[in-house]
């Protein structure tokens, strides 16, 4: 095993812990929220738990962080009271690493006294999370940082849409105090790009005009990284580390596809650098069906749209609902389609996030792994396969 399971991105999280704590004049809209948005399983997690958070606190500030994905039989706004709940108590009790940290602030040996009962925090008659914010901002004299891994979840349901806009007012009430010894700083993050963005830039939203963002990518130093550290083994199987960064971008990134294909790399007879961009584009492939799958079952017209969106601009196509566009639909598809049916499906398509919106009428799609695997599957067009599937739906 390498001596150390994680590649450590600190130049990367000091410069976003800056960025909140410390902006700009032209960089002080981050107190409005922080939303940063990347596809699945890129490390964003990782990143906040092994980087962010520990260059946050190290600049001191307090962080709070809850995944909405950690218990799904757990409502959203449960899951961050917890949250909360754990950091008051942890400040109220005497002997915790918690309350050390801010010991130099005239606390005493019994803990931080809070003008409210922590365990009602979050359930009916207790204190609202404006009070609890300013509070707690006033007691440990910092910033206090809230970051709310998965954020989308918290939409769609009445009691998730409360949470946002208790969280915002939250905001305000701390960030608005003149002379306020910290900010209350939100971060919220996820994998649906066009929810994400959404929060931060749809007028409906109560974050509207806080900073959207995209998640960096692991680059070819966490493949430098990872190739150093597995030359330490004694027996394994490693490709060069220009075709291992290769294979590396044809699995999107993702680092738990890279460390699948050297397993599999393992017991291939070829020789590493034969054998591991078949692997990988393997392991592309088949990861992508999932979402092809998705796409297919929503029949003909989705697959003719997602299609135009592939083989249009990488960075966005605009015209999806043009005069040309439905006309193109409708050819593909054998039946006459008109401008509502395929907004509402590019709606539908959005939601089960296939595609997002880039910005107003440019739309792109949200996986540019699976938007690879689609343009390979049309160009070689094997036996039984085609771009799309079904009825219109």
């Amino acid at each position: 095993m390498p001596a150390n399971p994680f590649y450590h991105r600190d130049q990367y999280a000091a410069d976003l812990a800056q960025q909140l704590l410390k902006p700009t004049a032209l960089q002080v809209q981050v107190r409005s929220g922080v939303f940063l948005s990347g596809i699945r399983r890129i490390g964003k997690t990782t990143f906040l738990r092994q980087d962010l958070m520990p260059a946050l606190e190290a600049k001191g500030a307090l962080v709070i962080y809850v995944d909405l994905w950690a218990d799904r039989s757990k409502s959203p706004a449960s899951l961050v009271h917890e949250a909360v709940r754990t950091t008051l108590s942890e400040l109220a009790a005497p002997g915790t690493k918690l309350l050390d940290r801010f010991k130099g602030l005239n606390v005493g040996a019994a803990g931080v006294t809070f003008g409210f009962q922590v365990d009602a925090v979050g359930k009916p008659g207790g204190a609202t999370l404006g009070d609890v914010f300013t509070e707690l901002v006033d007691k440990v004299k910092s910033d206090v940082v809230l970051i709310v891994d998965e954020v989308q979840q918290a939409l769609g349901t009445e009691e998730g849409n409360n949470l946002l806009f208790a969280l915002k007012a939250a905001r305000d009430a701390v960030n608005t105090r003149p002379n306020t010894p910290g900010h209350l700083l939100f971060l919220g993050t996820g994998s649906h790009k066009s929810l994400v963005a959404d929060m931060a830039t749809r007028r409906s939203q109560p974050f509207a005009g806080a900073v959207s963002t995209g998640y960096e990518p692991l680059d070819a130093d966490f493949v430098r990284w990872k190739h150093e550290q597995l030359q330490q083994l004694d027996g394994i199987k490693l490709p060069s580390q220009p075709v291992m960064y290769q294979g590396f971008l044809a699995v999107g990134q993702r680092p738990e596809e890279l460390q699948n294909a050297l397993v599999l790399l393992q017991s291939r007879p070829e020789p590493p650098d034969m054998a591991f961009p078949i692997i990988c584009t393997t392991l592309a492939a088949a990861a992508s069906e999932v979402d092809i799958a998705t796409l297919e079952s929503l029949g003909a017209l989705a697959c003719a749209i997602f299609d135009r969106i592939v083989q249009g601009n990488e960075s966005g196509e605009s015209g999806l609902f043009s005069a040309d566009a439905i006309n193109s639909y409708s050819e593909q598809i054998g039946m006459a389609v008109d401008t509502p049916q395929v907004q509402n499906m590019a709606a539908r398509m959005i939601a089960a996030n296939l595609i997002h919106r880039q910005s107003h009428g440019v739309y792109a799609v949200a996986d540019p792994f699976v938007r690879q695997v689609w343009r390979q599957r049309k160009t070689m067009q094997l036996p039984g396969q085609s771009s799309g599937a079904g009825d219109m739906a």
